[in-house]
């Protein structure tokens, strides 16, 4: 009986070796792969539900929903508005229980979420068209809002505008 060739049997040791090392790295590239998607997923649905809350703080500004806002903020929020001055949750819920002015639209838009860890930060501009004092009127913010990720779900800890001058 003709006994297999030692190189034959190198050969067979050596691309089996080789085989099960391409097996182990396509399933550890695969595994990567697939846990960047699913990371790349929550981030882009964090940041989606982040604007979602934006959006829906300002829905509910027009709307006088206090009770909503209120879910929103942190007990430790602080606004800078667009004149310089300063308030805390219950000056910004103040603010909001006593909205009367007419707008006719308010589109929020060019958002950028940066996420770092439990925090977040967000940017974004809100475009107004409403009536003043009787004469149409537009006005532009800029608004840097910071978040925190408290028991489970997203909170404002503060909120800076800036006036965009008219053009």
């Amino acid at each position: 009986m003709q006994q297999p060739r030692a190189s034959h049997v190198d050969y067979c040791e050596k691309e089996n070796r080789v085989t099960h090392r391409s097996a182990t790295a396509c399933y550890v590239l695969a595994s990567l792969c697939a846990a960047s998607t699913v990371m790349a997923q929550e981030v882009v649905s964090t940041q989606d539900a982040l604007i979602e809350l934006e959006r829906s703080w300002n829905a509910a500004v027009y709307q006088r929903d206090v009770e909503h806002i209120e879910t929103l903020l942190a007990d430790d929020f602080i606004a800078t508005y667009d004149d310089g001055s300063r308030g805390d949750k219950a000056r910004e819920l103040e603010l909001i229980a006593g909205f009367n002015q007419q707008v006719e639209s308010a589109a929020q838009e060019d958002f950028t979420v940066q996420l770092y860890d439990d925090t977040a930060v967000v940017w974004f501009t809100l475009r107004i068209i409403g009536i003043r004092q009787g004469q149409p009127a537009e006005l532009t913010l800029r608004y840097t809002d910071v978040w925190l990720q408290r028991n489970g779900r997203w909170q404002c800890v503060s909120s800076h505008s800036t006036r965009v001058p008219s053009r």
